[in-house]
């Protein structure tokens, strides 16, 4: 009797995660409290962002045990000049949590995170960071015993790095779902704090914009 339990609970939880892999989605959604160039790129530290459900309708909500995905470039963690800190406010009440178990990692197709469930690949993390160097990533939950839903839930990061770059994601679980199977999608990372030779360039594309622009309406 007691085999045929823990046959039948395996079973079960075989099928929760076959189910949960089926219909995994991509309904989490990341918007900078502001952006750079109508991209989710922040230029300071602290920045602050809000985290939901898309669209309240859709499979995915609510979302709970969020779980926040941070991955940085390798000169980004040798810059560190302090702890990374997630900050948010559950029931009027400030919370945090400090980042400091980071991995590295180089393979390219290899998973991040490495749990059962939703994940990116190296190769996409380094492609949304545009670099080529092994990344650092850390996986912590955060939110408390929040759900994400469609309301926007508010949250800061401080990144304290003399070489900036980090992009952020979030993950959680859906409804009766036993693993992670509902992420922020991979088209938009979240946020990247770009370098100062990054900044500049960018600056100086929108100021030759501008003036072409200018120029050609005085014509």
């Amino acid at each position: 009797m007691r085999q045929a339990v823990v046959t039948l609970g395996l079973a079960a939880l075989a099928f929760a995660m076959f189910a949960s892999l089926a219909f995994a989605t991509t309904t989490i959604s990341i918007y900078p409290f502001s952006s750079y160039w109508g991209q989710p790129v922040m230029l300071s530290s602290p920045a602050t962002f809000y985290v939901n459900i898309t669209n309240s309708q859709v499979y995915g909500n609510p979302t709970s045990d969020p779980h926040i995905l941070l991955v940085m470039t390798e000169t980004c963690n040798n810059g560190l000049t302090g702890n990374v800190v997630v900050n948010w406010t559950e029931g009027g009440t400030p919370n945090s949590t400090t980042i400091t178990n980071w991995k590295m990692e180089t393979f390219p197709s290899a998973k991040v995170p490495s749990t059962i469930g939703e994940f990116y690949t190296v190769w996409d993390l380094q492609q949304h960071l545009m670099t080529e160097e092994p990344i650092y990533w850390a996986f912590e939950d955060f939110l408390g015993g929040m759900s994400i839903t469609g309301t926007q839930i508010p949250f800061t990061i401080t990144l304290p790095s003399t070489s900036p770059r980090m992009a952020v994601y979030v993950l959680g679980k859906t409804v009766c779902s036993l693993i992670f199977d509902n992420k922020s999608s991979p088209a938009r990372p979240g946020f990247v704090v770009p370098e100062p030779a990054t900044i500049m360039a960018a600056a100086m594309s929108l100021v030759a914009l501008v003036s072409y622009a200018t120029i050609r309406r005085k014509r």
